[in-house]
């Protein structure tokens, strides 16, 4: 299995990168320097034309021009993991639960996070919800962590990085989520390093 994660700091990478950590599945890192725009260089467009990280490469699979597949997009890179390389998704149910959650997560929760006149409004309803749903501490989807947790903790545990003024207290089911996550091993080597 040849998996190659392209990825750099304060990049959406550390999300597959986590993923893959926690389900021990094989993959090779290459870390490319926005600040120097090595994510703009011809080699890099050749691989992802947006120039936008991460990118995943899996040399397992071919496209019909031959080439092997090439995903940008981390909710799309989740989703193929969990697909091809894990035990997460078993049924359609669980692929179409998995991906409704990516999606809330790169588009509502990530607007409703890093978009400041969305915080205001959003911020409050969408986390009394997720505490809720966090409440059993329970997988999203099924009855393993998978994709879908991946997506959601990832972006609760940049809370107290990116908006350390945000008072959690009204919601202990995510600040019990956030302390397990920062704990973990995989989340703490993917985290530190993409």
């Amino acid at each position: 299995m040849v998996l190659t994660l392209y990825g750099g700091q304060r990049t959406r990478a550390s999300l597959p990168r986590w993923y893959m950590e926690e389900k021990d599945i094989s993959y090779n890192l290459i870390e490319l320097n926005r600040q120097e725009g090595e994510n703009l260089q011809p080699e890099f467009l050749a691989i992802n034309p947006f120039g936008k990280l991460p990118v995943l490469i899996d040399s397992n699979i071919f496209t019909p021009n031959g080439e092997p597949l090439k995903l940008f997009e981390s909710g799309a890179i989740l989703l193929h993991l969990a697909e091809q390389y894990s035990n997460d998704i078993k049924t359609i149910e669980t692929k179409a639960l998995t991906s409704q959650w990516l999606q809330f997560v790169n588009s509502t929760l990530s607007i409703a996070l890093l978009v400041p006149s969305h915080r205001e409004k959003e911020f409050p309803r969408l986390m009394k919800e997720l505490d809720h749903q966090l409440e059993n501490h329970q997988p999203l989807v099924g009855n393993i962590w998978g994709a879908a947790d991946c997506a959601v903790q990832a972006y609760l545990a940049y809370l107290p990085w990116l908006f350390p003024q945000v008072d959690l207290a009204p919601y202990p089911s995510i600040q019990a989520t956030i302390e397990s996550v920062v704990r973990r091993p995989a989340y703490r080597k993917a985290i530190g390093a993409a």
